[in-house]
């Protein structure tokens, strides 16, 4: 019995220096990780600022540019002749607003029932209202002819931005 006592005495140190070694080695690789993940937090920190770019040829990007080209310039014709109808259309509206309003400046200066100075004592109220009207009229005609001069301008300097951005 002594020696079976002894044996497993034996034995049981054995396991506990194994034991030890284990607890010794998972100690050393508990250190270990805590030094590489230590600086976990920080990296993920620069990671997410930081923007990676891959590096292609310079052929392909010649080609993509081609392809976008290609794509591109049917649209991009198609909307300046777009623009280039509509400013047509706008500057044949102005010349016709013009034209009217000239029109009815002669109207206004050629009329029977135009007050003079020496007359605006003896018109009607008829006469100062439709003298009212016209005049009316012709400021809004007048109104009319700026706002679209200043849309054909702002309209000739988008077109002018989109041709230099392109």
């Amino acid at each position: 019995m002594a020696s079976s006592t002894g044996t497993n005495a034996a034995s049981y140190g054995d396991c506990v220096a194994a034991l030890r070694t284990s607890l010794s080695f998972l100690e050393s690789s508990v250190a270990t990780l805590e030094n590489g993940v230590s600086d976990f937090p920080r990296l993920m920190s620069v990671l997410k600022t930081a923007r990676h770019y891959e590096l292609i040829p310079q052929t392909t990007l010649q080609t993509a540019e081609a392809s976008l080209r290609s794509e591109l310039s049917p649209a991009i014709s198609t909307l300046l002749d777009r623009a280039d109808a509509h400013i047509g259309r706008v500057d044949r509206r102005i010349e016709s607003l013009r034209a009217r309003a000239e029109l009815q400046q002669g109207r206004l200066e050629n009329s029977p029932s135009r007050p003079k100075a020496t007359k605006s004592a003896q018109l009607d109220n008829s006469a100062k209202l439709r003298a009212r009207v016209l005049k009316q009229r012709r400021e809004a005609l007048q109104y009319s002819v700026e706002r679209l001069e200043l849309e054909v301008l702002q309209k000739e300097r988008e077109l002018r931005k989109r041709l230099d951005v392109t």
